[in-house]
């Protein structure tokens, strides 16, 4: 039975699509692991004590973590490219939390006592950069 052109381009090529889709969760995930251990505070505690700061904060990072992943996915050639990319990734949103954290002071204190113009600034510097950091790797 002749299948068509584009179930074969399918069969071909979801396999490979399911493996990067899978690597940059993956990424995500650690690289979520990595920033939830570096900062001070501690995150998941914090929200699930129904901190809105901190959850808007750890949002914040995940969605500035996947945006440049997301771009890296799209225009990756290898596994190595999306490994490397989400290693740049964490590095550079872990240090827009530093910066932000420099120009507020007491960030981490800030986020445990609940204030969401810290959570909302830190919020906006992780999007921010996150778009900047997506388009040099889509570049």
């Amino acid at each position: 039975m002749p299948t068509s052109p584009e179930m074969q381009a399918f069969a071909s090529g979801f396999p490979i699509a399911l493996l990067h889709i899978t690597v940059s969760v993956l990424m995500l995930l650690a690289a979520a692991g990595v920033y939830i251990v570096l900062t001070p505070h501690k995150e998941i505690s914090l929200v699930r004590q129904g901190n809105v700061a901190a959850a808007v904060d750890l949002g914040g990072a995940l969605v500035g973590l996947a945006i440049p992943l997301a771009f890296s996915l799209k225009g990756s050639t290898s596994l190595v490219d999306v490994a490397l990319w989400g290693v740049a990734t964490v590095v550079i949103q872990l240090l827009v939390y530093r910066m932000v954290d420099l120009v507020l002071h007491g960030l981490p204190k800030r986020i445990r006592d609940g204030e969401m113009a810290a959570a909302a600034m830190l919020v906006g510097a992780k999007l921010a950069t996150a778009m900047i950091v997506a388009a040099a790797v889509a570049a």
